[in-house]
């Protein structure tokens, strides 16, 4: 059974940090491209950022550009987001999910596994 765990999440103050870790397992992730999305309320959910399999590509929302770093470690089967700089408006539940290919996607539909979230809440 597929099972991603997110943790890290909390509450901080404007331009703190934060490290997301995204622990899965029963796969073999190391096959496919790895994503973090967000959903703050009443807003869909919307797509931060991506590591293909090997880590050699990234992307990420502009808004986060520049702030958030995307990392994995295909032999512990952990993906990171490091978040730095952080603002109100980056207040949601974080999601790591895995995408159903090696080179990763932009739009939820790609991914075909979620984990349960993690809420970070940034005090201004």
């Amino acid at each position: 059974q597929v099972q991603l765990v997110e943790s890290g999440g909390g509450l901080v103050q404007a331009g703190g940090s934060l490290r997301l870790s995204c622990a899965a397992s029963g796969r073999t992730f190391s096959n496919y491209a790895m994503g973090w999305f967000r959903q703050a309320p009443g807003k869909e959910r919307e797509f931060v950022a991506a590591i293909n399999w090997n880590g050699g590509s990234t992307d990420y929302v502009d808004s986060v550009k520049g702030r958030f770093t995307i990392s994995r470690d295909n032999a512990k089967n952990m993906v990171y987001l490091q978040m730095n700089s952080l603002k109100p408006e980056d207040t949601a539940v974080y999601y790591c999910a895995v995408d159903r290919s090696r080179y990763y996607h932009k739009v939820s539909r790609e991914y075909d596994y979620w984990g349960q979230g993690t809420q970070v809440t940034v005090s201004s």
